[in-house]
């Protein structure tokens, strides 16, 4: 069982002083990669342009573009909602950056109420992850829109 609520203070701590979003993000996402097991794939993409373009993450290459309404994570921002997949074969439109990919969850960020990315991750499990994780993903990353509007990355985006 992972502590959702250990995470969320490692983040805080890890992002305390620090006023540089690419370098929350990626504590974020290691943070993520390090903590949760069987994930071969853990990240952000950010919106920019119209569209979500890759942002700091762990794991393999990952696809750089994905058009909103595209995939599991263009889904996510366009219906501005998490979406947990059990088995991304039979997701319509899923995009395989990584074929061992079975099962994903996304989770929209936002800042004032607008998706500015999303978290992204894969596991090569099929149904890996619980509404639980759901749970506490979606927590995790209100912790990190916090540190985002606190820290004034506002210009970022």
């Amino acid at each position: 069982m992972v502590n959702y609520s250990l995470m969320k203070e490692q983040l805080r701590a890890l992002a305390d002083g620090v006023p540089y979003l690419v370098s929350n993000l990626s504590n974020a996402c290691a943070l993520i990669y390090d903590t949760l097991d069987r994930l071969n794939w853990a990240g952000f993409y950010l919106m920019q342009d119209g569209g979500l373009v890759l942002g700091p993450f762990q794991g393999k290459t990952a696809c750089t573009q994905i058009a909103v309404g595209k995939g599991v994570c263009g889904t996510s921002v366009f219906e501005n909602r998490t979406i947990r997949v059990d088995n991304v074969h039979e997701f319509p439109g899923h995009i395989a950056c990584d074929s061992a990919s079975n099962s994903e969850i996304v989770i929209p960020l936002r800042l004032d109420g607008k998706v500015i990315g999303v978290l992204d991750i894969d596991s090569p499990e099929f149904s890996r992850f619980s509404e639980d994780d759901q749970k506490g993903l979606e927590e995790f990353v209100s912790v990190l829109e916090n540190i985002i509007k606190e820290s004034k990355l506002l210009s970022a985006f």
